[in-house]
């Protein structure tokens, strides 16, 4: 991964392949952003001037790259556009900082080292600069750039362009013990989603199931996570039905796994749930074609509760943490569920499967009854669980579902002030009704209007009583199918970890909402 370093080095005096500044969109032109001074100066203070010619303006998202004034050691100077200037000089929004820095982190794959001069006046800022340049500069190459062997043998194969190997944040404290700590949190956080990025890429050839929790077991043992896999036989005995009924159809068997991080003065104990269905062809229900490619992604639930675990124990959080990924790979086959099957869950409740393609909230099903055994304080679940909720949504915000108003709120807030789009939906209870089911005590279908907020509804039908639950549905920011932009790649994104973690600080803070 990239590497993130605070420096005490100038600017103008930092050899490297690049330098960023930011640069606000004003009344009249580019106006740039704290951080730029020196790099202003070495243009003889005509700087904003020059990238106006250019045609710069300062919009998000815009970048300008130019030659570098003869008083600067590096040999490029990008300019990345931060939006709106702020009403006041120095408080730039923490997403438009990440925003530009990945933006910025991105242009500049291929390059061995950047300096980044953006806002970083105070921790936050610095912060927020660190996560976006380390999350813009993410790719995934694990698929590219091996050897042909039908290529000539003096032919040079330069394989996938490398992502930007080394980020130098400028103008923090490199000496000041709270700089030092959020850059250091920013390193592993990002470290952690971008794993949670490259879970969602594997080809579901190479990540199903057992894979899967084999990764989960190999990163528990690095960072002093407790992991406990059920396979099917474990499956079995315990009475996982909703779990077993998904993926009973796959030749590659399904599998609960626990991961357990406890901190010894913790007084909070928070329970992740994630969906982790590795492949979804959506069964005996097929998806019709169009709509297959791109659902290796159909584990990011369980891709983010994963990665949201393994950081709390990096950070070393004083809350409980829990992580249960359901996984399972649904697939058609002699052996698979059949609209019509009825499956008796973990809980002991039947469910009639009218639909074998509304297969994660089985699957969460199962996991949130087991968590709530465990009486956490909380529980939220994360899952591209609904095609409904990206029509309701769009495409980069999520869904917050939850039995108590105040968690909800509580999540809403938390999500936006990472950077994470979400709007807080509702669970009306008349929807419940057509859930209804003549041969068990509930179907996994109801109305087909509102359909993101009646998979909810059942979903709350497995949470234990008196703990509070939410529901993060995900499934349109979780796998970003156009151009990249921001710190957003093509493919996996990881939506949702930062949520989750933040919430687990917060807790560990005593203020669990």
């Amino acid at each position: 991964m990239t590497a993130l370093t605070l420096s005490t080095a100038g600017a103008a005096t930092l050899r490297a392949d690049a330098l960023v500044v930011g640069v606000a969109k004003g009344v009249k032109g580019p106006v740039l952003a704290p951080g730029s001074e020196a790099v202003d100066k070495a243009f003889d203070g005509k700087l904003a001037a020059v990238l106006a010619t250019l045609g710069a303006t300062g919009a998000e998202g815009e970048l300008t790259k130019l030659p570098a004034a003869s008083g600067l050691k590096a040999p490029v100077v990008v300019a990345v556009g931060l939006g709106p200037v702020p009403d006041k000089e120095d408080a730039y929004d923490a997403e438009a900082l990440r925003r530009a820095a990945g933006t910025a982190a991105r242009a500049l794959s291929g390059s061995k080292k950047a300096g980044f001069a953006l806002p970083a006046g105070s921790v936050e800022d610095a912060a927020a600069v660190a996560e976006g340049a380390l999350l813009g500069s993410y790719a995934f190459t694990a698929y590219q750039g091996g050897e042909n062997k039908l290529a000539p043998k003096d032919a040079k194969d330069s394989g996938p362009k490398q992502p930007l190997a080394e980020v130098v944040l400028l103008g923090g404290k490199p000496r000041d013990k709270a700089y030092k700590a959020a850059v250091e949190r920013a390193l592993a956080l990002v470290e952690e989603i971008n794993r949670a990025r490259d879970l969602i890429n594997t080809p579901p050839n190479d990540l199903y199931p057992e894979s899967f929790a084999a990764v989960a077991t190999a990163a528990g043992k690095e960072h002093g996570v407790k992991v406990q896999v059920l396979d099917e036989k474990a499956l079995v005995k315990g009475g996982f039905g909703g779990i077993l009924g998904v993926g009973q159809g796959s030749a590659n068997g399904p599998r609960l796994v626990k991961l357990a991080y406890t901190h010894p003065k913790a007084e909070k104990t928070l329970a992740f749930v994630g969906k982790g269905i590795t492949y979804d062809s959506g069964g005996i229900s097929l998806k019709p074609a169009g709509h297959n490619e791109t659902m290796k992604c159909d584990m990011s639930g369980a891709a983010a509760v994963f990665a949201a675990v393994v950081t709390a124990a990096r950070l070393g959080l004083k809350v409980n943490v829990t992580g249960w990924l359901a996984l399972a790979e649904n697939m058609p086959s002699g052996n698979a569920t059949r609209p019509g099957d009825v499956l008796r869950m973990y809980s002991g409740k039947t469910v009639e499967v009218l639909n074998t393609d509304a297969e994660g909230r089985l699957v969460l099903g199962d996991a949130l009854t087991r968590a709530s055994e465990e009486k956490p304080d909380a529980i939220v679940d994360v899952a591209t669980l609904t095609g409904a909720m990206v029509l309701a949504l769009g495409n980069r915000t999520f869904g917050i579902m939850a039995n108590d108003d105040a968690f909800r709120t509580s999540i809403h807030e938390i999500a936006e002030e990472v950077g994470e789009a979400s709007w807080p939906m509702p669970l009306p209870a008349d929807l419940r009704k057509g859930m209804d089911s003549p041969t068990a005590d509930i179907a996994n279908m109801g109305e087909r209007m509102g359909g993101g907020l009646v998979a909810g509804l059942f979903l709350k039908e497995f949470v234990g009583e008196g703990i509070a639950w939410a529901h993060l549905d995900i499934a349109g920011p979780a796998f970003h199918e156009g151009a990249p932009y921001g710190y957003t790649p093509k493919g996996g994104t990881g939506s949702a970890v930062r949520t989750l973690v933040r919430l687990a600080e917060r807790t560990a803070d005593g203020d669990l909402g």
